[in-house]
């Protein structure tokens, strides 16, 4: 989970790279380019946030913490729109760095997120690495006794040797799951269109 969070805050750094260098080099097309990588980075983010944060939160918290990334979300978007005024960085010669400035937030957690440890689920569920476990644990939630959560991930990790994962082909092919694709498909595809941008 980390890996992936930290992999992906690089292709957003390189996309705000491209995106602030395309005044200096005269090119609309490195602004499509940037755009592209960013919107493939924001897209990886969000499941990636829900299920890395997710893991590493208490249980009492684990609500709470998931509602963040909407907040988060929403927010980027507000101090997107108030800093791309004219009056702000949506002048004629500083909108480079509002384009580029998407990379900020990804920096910073690029620098802070090694300092975390990795999920105790994926130590102990993919890794088999108890200890590991153990040690996010203490490191995340602080001494106690936490033989509650071990047990809990321990029971998921049987339940999951009986179930069997699915590729995204094998998944799309799936009649079961037909009808739950097709409500996904058409509420993602629909939700700019609810007005949420305008809230």
């Amino acid at each position: 989970r980390k890996k992936c969070l930290l992999c992906n805050n690089l292709l957003m750094i390189v996309a705000a790279s491209i995106m602030g260098c395309s005044k200096i080099a005269q090119s609309f097309e490195m602004i499509l380019i940037g755009r592209f990588m960013c919107g493939i980075s924001a897209g990886l983010c969000v499941p990636l946030h829900y299920q890395y944060v997710g893991e590493i939160s208490p249980r009492k918290l684990r609500g709470f913490a998931n509602s963040t990334s909407s907040l988060f979300w929403s927010l980027g978007k507000a101090i997107g729109q108030i800093s791309g005024q004219r009056e702000l960085l949506g002048s004629q010669s500083l909108w480079p760095m509002l384009m580029a400035s998407c990379g900020l937030p990804a920096l910073v957690q690029l620098v802070t997120l090694p300092f975390f440890p990795e999920s105790p689920p994926y130590l102990l569920m993919h890794k088999g690495d108890q200890e590991g476990c153990k040690k996010a644990i203490r490191q995340l939630w602080g001494e106690g006794h936490h033989q509650a959560e071990i047990d809990d991930i321990m029971k998921e990790k049987s339940t999951m040797k009986n179930t069997k994962i699915l590729s995204v082909l094998e998944l799309m092919k799936e009649p079961a799951f037909r009808w739950q694709l097709y409500m996904i498909a058409i509420l993602s595809a629909t939700i700019q269109l609810c007005g949420i941008n305008a809230v």
